[in-house]
């Protein structure tokens, strides 16, 4: 019984410790970070692709956060530059993702700018990518016997394209598109220090 006062005084201060150095110091390191010049808020359509792209569980195959080149080879796989917090200003939620089931895509809008690309690509990627595994998505189009003067034709090759029929895009297909053109952080990193807490500069100085 003495030893109840005592306990609950050492628990309420581990609890108090981890939150400070887990949560509030991360938290207030962020905080202060800027938007980088090059870096716009996403636009409305953007946006509801973005909303695509949650709702297809797109993060669950896909990461947005291209490792340093101490950790992987991400640069050399043509995914840009390592991430750093400032290139999320504007994600809420995040989409780090975990798993590279396929590539990560932070940069796909730099490095893959072809509307037409990803349009065909989100349709039928082996008509783009051979060994894709990436599953197709024909629900975010329409089989039409004629293209209106708005629609969108998606370009396929021969195999791909239903007879006597023309593929168009419906609008989320379109939103998801400017959503990953939109994924362009290859602006000049700021607050690089964040992702080493300085220890990178300080092994280059000496």
């Amino acid at each position: 019984m003495n030893r109840i006062l005592p306990l609950i005084i050492v628990a309420l201060a581990l609890l108090a410790f981890a939150t400070l150095f887990l949560v509030a110091g991360p938290a207030a390191q962020i905080r202060t970070i800027e938007p980088p010049e090059g870096l716009e808020p996403y636009s409305e359509a953007e946006q509801r692709g973005r909303e695509v792209y949650v709702s297809m569980g797109c993060v669950y195959c896909h990461t947005q956060q291209p490792r340093s080149s101490e950790q992987a080879p991400d640069a050399t796989r043509g995914w840009g530059r390592a991430s750093t917090a400032a290139d999320y200003v504007y994600d809420e939620p995040h989409l780090l993702g975990t798993m590279r089931t396929g590539p990560d895509l932070l940069n796909v809008g730099a490095r893959l700018p072809s509307r037409q690309w990803h349009l065909t690509h989100l349709y039928q990627p082996r008509a783009v990518t051979p060994t894709s595994i990436m599953p197709s998505f024909p629900f975010l189009f329409e089989a039409k016997e004629k293209a209106g003067s708005d629609d969108v034709v998606v370009k396929l090759p021969e195999q791909y394209r239903p007879e006597g029929k023309v593929i168009v895009a419906k609008q989320a297909a379109l939103d998801l598109t400017d959503y990953l053109l939109s994924l362009d952080r290859t602006y000049p990193v700021e607050h690089d220090h964040l992702r080493d807490n300085g220890f990178r500069a300080e092994k280059e100085d000496s």
